[in-house]
């Protein structure tokens, strides 16, 4: 029993000095996207406790005395407070360690995209943003032996995703001429599996389309011919 006390406020130590920073750590990289120099997990860690210890030392300079009411109330004992308005304490306790943080992260990632020429994307690599929002297209590769390969990218395909090494199956594979352009799709094919690290060049190709035409080099789907009826004039039919 007397090691309860001793327990609890470790607890609750841990997550005064780590889940602010938490907060905003997480919510920078969602918003900015993935830094090099942060991939390291224990200067992710140190980064979050440093974020803690500012917004920790905000708060006690700024609601000290609040926070004490609020936590220690009228009585003697230490948590009199939070047990006697559970609700408050709790409002309190999403706002301080969650919401704030969360805005103190969205006010610096504004100001430095601002400040910033180039824009970070919460995508962690290009290929990830080539395929997150992707609909359906062709996908033409060109491998280091120089061959071409390809196929269609449609709701039966897929593309890892980081960590995992860049990859893409097509649900279905095309014959490619020597120039990259798309020649026809294989009879009976059951998809293309490609790795990036074999290739040297990924290129999309959205479908032609009535309003654009066909894309030069690609597949044309033969024109059906339509046979244009005799357009009689004179009365209409049914009059004399």
């Amino acid at each position: 029993m007397g090691h309860t006390p001793s327990s609890a406020l470790q607890v609750l130590l841990l997550v005064v000095f780590v889940l602010p920073g938490i907060s905003y750590q997480f919510l920078r990289e969602r918003l900015r996207g993935p830094v090099a120099r942060e991939s390291n997990l224990g200067e992710r860690v140190l980064r979050a406790v440093t974020a803690s210890i500012v917004l920790d030392s905000v708060y006690a300079v700024v609601l000290g005395p609040l926070l004490v009411r609020v936590v220690r109330g009228g009585g003697q004992q230490h948590w009199d407070g939070a047990v006697r308005q559970p609700r408050l304490a709790g409002l309190l306790a999403l706002l301080l360690l969650v919401a704030v943080p969360a805005a103190a992260a969205g006010c610096v990632s504004l100001w430095q995209h601002r400040r910033l020429p180039a824009r970070y994307r919460a995508a962690p690599s290009a290929w990830d943003h080539m395929f997150r929002h992707r609909g359906s297209c062709f996908v033409r590769v060109r491998l280091k032996d120089g061959t071409w390969v390809g196929g269609w990218y449609g709701s039966g395909s897929y593309a890892t995703s980081y960590p995992e090494p860049a990859e893409l199956f097509l649900e279905s594979a095309w014959r490619m001429n020597p120039d990259g352009s798309f020649a026809g799709r294989i009879e009976r094919t059951a998809g293309l599996h490609v790795r990036a690290a074999d290739a040297d060049i990924f290129e999309l190709v959205h479908p032609p389309d009535l309003t654009t035409g066909p894309v030069p080099g690609e597949v044309r789907a033969p024109a059906r011919r339509t046979r244009r009826l005799p357009i009689r004039r004179g009365r209409p039919p049914g009059r004399r």
